[in-house]
């Protein structure tokens, strides 16, 4: 009896996890940029919801909406972008305070409309110096089967702009 269920189990959780499947290879899409201001003030905007109000403050995007959480791991959110037709839903999957590491998994929307069947976004804070540090905004994601003609895939263009904006927002506030 045991080995009966042992080995349903196993089947189950086998095509639960996608076991038969060929999964495909993630595609990686990388921006850095260098910030002349501390690490740590750069990773106080990227690791919560700074960012993201920040881009709406600064006209980058229309619209956010909390859909779960509060900027914690687990928060939910839908960001609509200008002017206003699209939008994508994001959930943070992690926030290492120590590495300075965000990642975001997309829910909905962006590539995973056209063709993509997984977007990971990856926010990585490094410092260079005690007032320099460097963006570095990777999205990884793989194309569904049957898509791979088309070639969807997000645009590093947004990732880039947002930190385009924080290197903005914070060398011109050190500076005034």
């Amino acid at each position: 009896m045991w080995k009966q269920f042992s080995l349903v189990f196993f089947v189950v959780f086998g095509c639960y996890m996608g076991v038969n499947s060929n999964p495909q290879p993630l595609k990686h899409l990388t921006n850095e940029l260098e910030v002349h201001v501390p690490a740590s003030t750069v990773w106080e905007i990227y690791r919560n919801l700074g960012l993201l109000k920040l881009a709406v403050q600064q006209n980058l995007i229309q619209s956010v909406r909390v859909l779960k959480g509060h900027g914690g791991v687990g928060t939910v959110v839908n960001v609509t972008f200008l002017p206003g037709n699209s939008s994508y839903t994001e959930k943070f999957t992690v926030i290492d305070d120590q590495k300075r590491m965000k990642v975001t998994q997309g829910l909905k929307g962006d590539c995973l409309a056209i063709g993509c069947s997984v977007q990971i976004i990856q926010f990585d804070i490094t410092e260079k110096s005690d007032n320099s540090s460097v963006i570095k905004s990777e999205i990884a994601y793989a194309v569904k089967k049957g898509f791979e003609a088309k070639n969807p895939k997000p645009s590093i263009q947004l990732v880039a702009a947002l930190a385009q904006l924080v290197k903005n927002f914070l060398e011109n506030k050190n500076h005034a």
